[in-house]
């Protein structure tokens, strides 16, 4: 039994400031090190379920945040990019299932930090009409592969907008959103014992969960944050301007479709 573990930060408990999830700042190393423990909890509670194998996904940034030297030794990781398959990065490798630590809500949602893939350039993100944060997008791209999603933490908001996309997942509420930047946090201590008991618990079911499949043709309509960018996106051929901040395109699957958008979010960086 192998179990990819796809670590993010912005809804790891006690994370609310855009400081805590960008390099540079004395507070970012405080959060990348709440973020490490939260997927050594999810990496403990798997073994004790009874993984074989898990592999730690760096799913945050430039993929570079955890901390190696302080991760459970019996995890391996997949850091750095670009890598095809992005936040499931290690699905190459035959995993049965995928859990989700420290994700947040979608761009233009209520929940702590939303935001969707890339926060400057992104505004909306639809896969055949249907609205999808980072979760739902990579949760689509692994069911594509045929691996279900079985467990996921982050905050309420987050939840809400996720839990139809993976019946049988076993959730774990970090925090309560009061707003972008603030809300009710659970310690990191209590964050990681919720988080290790949920993922032991998750290993007992994935053998019922049915993977999330989205049928191809997959046509995505992204809304960009401003009119700079869609004129700048729209100069790949194979995209089609809908209005002033809309452009769509249709590909064969999740995994094409999901390395677009993330070809798109590094031609951002021309503009900021």
């Amino acid at each position: 039994m192998r179990i990819l573990i796809s670590t993010d930060i912005e809804g790891v408990a006690g994370v609310f400031h855009s400081q805590q999830v960008t390099a540079g700042n004395s507070e970012y190393e405080r959060a990348r090190a709440w973020m490490t423990g939260e997927a050594n909890a999810a990496v403990a509670g798997a073994f004790e379920g009874g993984a074989d194998d898990v592999l730690v996904n760096d799913s945050h940034g430039g993929y570079r945040n955890l901390l190696p030297d302080g991760i459970d030794e019996r995890a391996r990781l997949v850091l750095g990019k670009p890598r095809y398959l992005g936040m499931v990065g290690g699905l190459e490798e035959a995993c049965d299932a995928v859990f989700m630590i420290g994700y947040h809500s979608r761009a233009q949602g209520r929940g702590v930090l939303a935001h969707t893939i890339n926060g400057f350039s992104f505004a909306k993100v639809r896969i055949n009409g249907m609205e999808l944060g980072e979760a739902g997008l990579y949760g689509a791209l692994a069911g594509e592969l045929g691996v279900p999603v079985a467990m996921a933490s982050g905050d309420d908001v987050f939840i809400g907008e996720t839990r139809e996309l993976f019946p049988g997942a076993v959730w774990v509420q970090t925090k309560i959103a009061r707003g972008q930047g603030s809300g009710v946090s659970l310690s990191p201590a209590a964050a990681r014992a919720a988080i290790r008991e949920a993922a032991r618990q998750a290993m007992d079911n994935i053998g019922t969960l049915k993977p999330l499949r989205i049928e191809p043709p997959i046509e995505c309509v992204l809304q960009t944050q401003n009119s700079a960018l869609a004129d700048l996106f729209c100069t790949w051929p194979a995209l089609e301007r809908v209005d002033g901040v809309t452009l769509r395109f249709t590909t064969d699957s999740m995994q094409a479709a999901i390395r677009t958008l993330n070809s798109l979010a590094a031609m951002s960086f021309m503009l900021r």
